[in-house]
């Protein structure tokens, strides 16, 4: 699922010093070693045989491995440009990675990131001693630029592309493309079936999101079409890439055509989203003044959608032929067509859209705060040191996952998170190449918590996403001020592999791992003393508070006082009936000083004390919710002062229980 939105050009031009090597393969030294041996590169890490394009399932006939100069007389790898329209498909069930690149081709920021140096690379007629057969690419492997090293052996049957080809006989930058990402997969076969939105983010290193549109009830319920409508719109202009597909209904068959001519089961890009603005017979015909207009490609190069506004309509007789240009319209059969957004929302099942999170500080538009982390599940017998525990749903093991805690600085915060398993392609000749279930879960936790969670007692479970078998897991919520703690986890306990996790805030959040269970023992521990018990409070209101004002009010905060520390709760305004959810943790090394929460009123110059309750907190003492006189201090501390406080507390001596 793709915003601060447009691309971080920055970091565009600063990623050629942190690209990685796939195979080790150095594309300079290997094309002047070519050169100056006067041969043709032949790689091989991905060589021109069976095993590059199959490990199951062999293609009808032999194929020989041609490069473009056998092909055609004049080869380059772009001619006249590049184009959305250059890509068909090919014998590979591979639609979603050619729906990938059309999205790709129309983005030329993009595109030059995953072709670096285009004009090196290209055919020379002139210069032809200096052409190696050797060309690269980069993708984005799992959060880092990976450089991917190809010779240009490409696959044929009867000196014809059998897989990605150009629509221009002699343009081979999808050809050879295709190879790259195949090399990457570990064959050809590797890339039948697949998710556009994973080719994207590949491609750019974008944040996907999945949307059900039978669901979500797109095409039923207009408001809810008309805010993706605008989110699409938005996500296009800001340079993200759209691609959606219809599910097969149960008991039915991919790659079969419905009543209006779409493909079930296949990849189709999205090349342009508008609202379509009418004269005024239109006007007169529909009672409207503009049309929401969303434009597909079919990665087949033709089969196109023909109910209203395709190709050959009736309704675009109406439409002035400025109008018609202006939208690009083209009546023919290159599988690309224009229709109504309420008639995609009817029609296709599933979109993936892919934002170019903008996180540029020299942007016009809204910048995102990222942070990212490389984490695994990992198996062990041993309780607290097992990183696999499952989902929530497994009570016993759910909080032996890998723990994240983060900080909402603003009082809301609109909150991106995208989780991502390794790309299980390459594991595909082993049988086990489909994606795991995985998914989270966010919790308001304590204010100061530091250490990792044990216990679920008082902490609030505020978001939960999606559990599901796709690569990437995506959520946006709006979050208030506070604490939380992100886990990440495979919907099954005890699977093993490997994932990224990246963080959007408009603030810096400070994502970061909790790996200790408690506080770490020193030699400042003998010393000063190390902690002998653990208690959590959760503050949640306080009631009938003393009138502060002339209105009645008062701008009460709470202040937790355990030994030498202490926090405090945001203000509440103009209220005696204060509800505060503070969630706080002490880890206390004197169990016999109580801990003190007292209820203040602010000022501007001067805050003022409205009373307190004083808690024990011992492990025996009652773990329900219970609500408590307010009282003086000093030596008042017995006197009852208007208010109470409802509390809860848990105590334990187990430094882990909680």
């Amino acid at each position: 699922m793709c915003l601060r939105a447009g691309t971080d050009l920055s970091r565009q031009k600063d990623m050629s010093s942190s690209v990685q090597l796939f195979r080790d393969q150095k594309y300079h030294e290997l094309k002047r070693q070519c050169i100056q041996q006067r041969r043709l590169f032949e790689d091989p890490e991905f060589p021109a045989s069976d095993e590059s394009l199959f490990y199951q399932s062999a293609p009808p006939r032999k194929v020989e491995w041609k490069r473009p100069k056998d092909l055609c007389e004049d080869p380059h790898l772009f001619v006249n440009g590049i184009s959305s329209h250059d890509l068909h498909q090919g014998t590979l069930g591979n639609c979603w990675f050619v729906a990938a690149c059309s999205c790709l081709a129309l983005r030329e920021s993009l595109w030059q990131q995953v072709i670096p140096d285009f004009n090196e690379q290209e055919w020379d007629p002139k210069n032809p001693e200096k052409y190696a057969g050797i060309f690269r690419f980069r993708f984005w492997c799992f959060g880092e630029w990976t450089e991917v090293v190809v010779d240009d052996l490409l696959p044929t049957i009867d000196e014809k592309l059998i897989y990605c080809h150009s629509n221009v006989k002699n343009e081979f930058w999808s050809a050879l493309l295709e190879k790259a990402y195949a090399k990457l997969a570990g064959s050809y076969e590797a890339l039948d079936g697949g998710s556009a939105a994973d080719a994207i983010v590949d491609f750019t290193g974008a944040v996907a999101e999945s949307i059900d549109l039978v669901q979500g009830k797109y095409g039923e319920i207009i408001s809810e079409q008309m805010k993706l409508f605008e989110d699409l719109l938005k996500v296009h202009k800001r340079g993200g890439l759209i691609s959606c597909s219809i599910t097969a209904s149960s008991g039915g068959t991919n790659d079969v055509e419905t009543e209006m001519g779409l493909v079930v089961g296949h990849a189709y890009s999205v090349t342009a989203i508008r609202k379509l603005r009418l004269g005024e017979r239109l006007i007169f015909s529909f009672k409207a003044e503009k049309l929401f207009m969303i434009r597909l490609r079919n990665p087949w190069g033709k089969r196109e959608w023909n109910g209203a506004w395709s190709d050959n309509s009736e309704e675009w007789k109406k439409v002035s032929k400025s109008e018609s240009k202006s939208l690009g319209l083209t009546l023919e059969n290159d599988g690309e067509f224009w229709m109504t957004f309420e008639d995609w929302c009817k029609n296709f099942t599933d979109v993936d859209i892919c934002r170019i999170v903008n996180t540029s500080y020299f942007s016009i538009h809204k910048t995102w705060e990222k942070k990212m982390m490389h984490g695994a599940w990992a198996k062990n017998s041993e309780p607290l040191l097992n990183r696999s525990g499952g989902c929530f749903d497994n009570n016993e093991t759910f909080l032996q996952n890998p723990q994240y805690v983060f900080d909402v600085k603003k009082t809301e915060d609109k909150v991106l998170v995208s989780l991502q398993q390794e790309d299980r392609r390459k594991y595909k000749k082993e049988g086990k190449g489909d994606s795991i279930p995985i998914g989270f879960e966010i919790f308001k936790v304590e204010d100061n918590r530091s250490y990792r969670l044990h216990k679920l007692t008082v902490q609030e479970r505020v978001a939960t996403s999606l559990y599901i078998n796709t690569r990437t897991v995506f959520l946006k919520r709006i979050l208030k001020k506070g604490r939380y703690i992100l886990i990440p986890t495979t919907y099954h306990p005890g699977i093993v592999t490997k994932f990224i996790l990246r963080l959007f805030t408009d603030v810096p959040s400070k994502l970061r791992e909790l790996k200790a269970d408690k506080p770490k023992m020193t030699c400042w521990s003998l010393l000063c003393g190390y902690p002998r018990r653990v208690t959590q409070i959760k503050i949640h209101s306080a009631e009938g508070l003393q009138k502060q004002d002339r209105s009645g009010g008062a701008d009460p905060y709470v202040l937790i006082k355990c030994e030498n520390q202490s926090m405090r709760s945001p203000v509440q305004h103009n209220t005696n009936n204060a509800i505060f959810d503070t969630q706080v943790i002490f880890y206390r090394k004197n169990i016999d000083s109580p801990i003190i929460v007292q209820v203040w009123n602010s000022n501007v110059l001067c805050d003022q004390f409205l009373g307190q309750a004083v808690l024990a907190a011992s492990p025996s003492d009652p773990r329900e919710e219970q609500t408590l006189q307010l009282r003086g201090r000093g030596s008042r501390e017995a006197v009852e002062v208007p208010g109470h406080i409802t509390v809860k507390v848990f105590s334990s001596d187990d430094l882990v229980e909680l």
